[in-house]
Parts: C-alpha cells; structure tokens; sequence
C-alpha cells in the first residue's frame, strides 16, 4: 500500500484527527491563534468636541463578538467543506468577548477542505481601519470585494512542500469596528494539485457574506 505523506504546512491546519484507513495515515491541526485586542470598553475618539456624528458612530461599535459556529450557514458549509460537522468547532480564546473563531475542516477520499471564520473586536472604528490596511499590506495580491460590510478585500494564494498543493483563500472584512477574516483552502492528496482560484476564491468570499451577515445581525 503506498504511503501518502502529509505536507507539513498542512499538519497545523487539520483537526481533529482524521484517519484514511485506506492509506493508513492521521491527520492533525492546531491553528495558530493571532493576539488578542484591548478592552473593547476602552473607546477613543480623536475628533474635536464639535463633531458629535463621530462620536455617535463610535458609541454605536461592536463590543462583543458573535458566536462564530453559527455564522456560517449550513447549505454554506455542506457545500465548501464536504462531510464536515455542520456545527463546527469553536477555537478557544484568551478573550473570547473580543475575539472568537470557529473552524469546519474534513477529508472525503482525498479531497480535504478546511474553513474558519474569525471576529475581532476593535477598540473603535479607526483602530479596527488602521489594522485593516496593515492586514492589506501583510496580504498584497489580491483585490477588493465590492458589497461586502464597510470595506473588504480578497487573496488567493498557491504553495506548494513536497510536491503537495495547497492553495488558500483570505477574506479580510471590517464592519464598523470589527474585523471579519474568513479563511478557505483545499487540496488532493491522489493527484496532489490544488483546487483552482476561482473555486477557492468564490468559497471564501460565500462564507465571508455568511459571516458579515451574522455579525450585522448580532446587534
């Protein structure tokens, strides 16, 4: 029986363990989870006593995070992660009030996809912009995403270790002061290539719609 081995880059995105009897092989994932932000409570404002529309904009931010399992729809997840646990699987965080993520991943054959949705609350409108454009810069290649919360922006990305694909989708939202990141990606493990652009591309922004729509919701 030959043996499929797992491309490391891919062994921090797969969780639980998943087991193909057929090849004998586990996979397993522990996803990195990026700092947390200060007290949402703590809010500023930079503007002069003489704009009170500013200040009403920032009263009116986010202070929590959903709940990100029931973020995505489950037509959404039956069709971009293929015999995955619709209900998902919350990722624990340190401060869960502010930031909050939930990951679906599954191998059917060998065929693996993975998805997570993450919210993170900001302490206003301007810092959750000015993290935005430095999530842009760190993210460059990709383009907008008309239509989707205030401001939104979309990459696909191709690599490649021991002549594995994998390529990988980001989906970096803000909505108001909370910033929505939507990750997709999928590989073959028989053929070894990666689905096409357009395929990770369009599930990544699907589940972003989902997820901004729930945040909106929230209020």
């Amino acid at each position: 029986m030959r043996e499929l081995p797992l491309p490391l880059a891919l062994t921090a995105r797969l969780s639980p363990v998943v087991v193909l009897a057929a090849a004998g092989w586990a996979l397993t994932s522990s996803p990195a989870t990026p700092a947390d932000q200060h007290d949402a409570g703590q809010k500023t404002s930079t503007q002069s006593p003489s704009a009170p529309s500013s200040t009403a904009a920032e009263a009116a931010s986010y202070t929590a995070a959903p709940a990100p399992c029931g973020s995505i729809s489950v037509a959404t997840v039956k069709s971009l992660v293929p015999g995955a646990k619709t209900a998902g699987k919350e990722i624990q965080s340190t401060n869960a009030k502010l930031r909050r993520t939930c990951s679906w991943n599954a191998l059917k054959g060998y065929d693996y996809r993975w998805l997570d949705v993450s919210f993170e609350v900001m302490e206003s409108d301007a810092a959750a912009q000015k993290e935005y454009q430095e999530r842009l810069t760190e993210k460059s290649g990709g383009g907008a995403v008309p239509g989707l919360g205030d401001s939104a922006y979309s990459v696909v990305n191709l690599t490649t270790q021991d002549k594995q694909q994998t390529r990988e989708g980001v989906v970096i939202a803000r909505v108001s002061n909370v910033l929505v990141v939507t990750t997709y990606n999928g590989s073959d493990f028989e053929t070894k290539k990666a689905p096409s652009t357009d395929v990770i591309n369009t599930g990544a922004i699907k589940a972003a719609r989902d997820a901004v729509t729930a945040l909106k919701g929230s209020r």
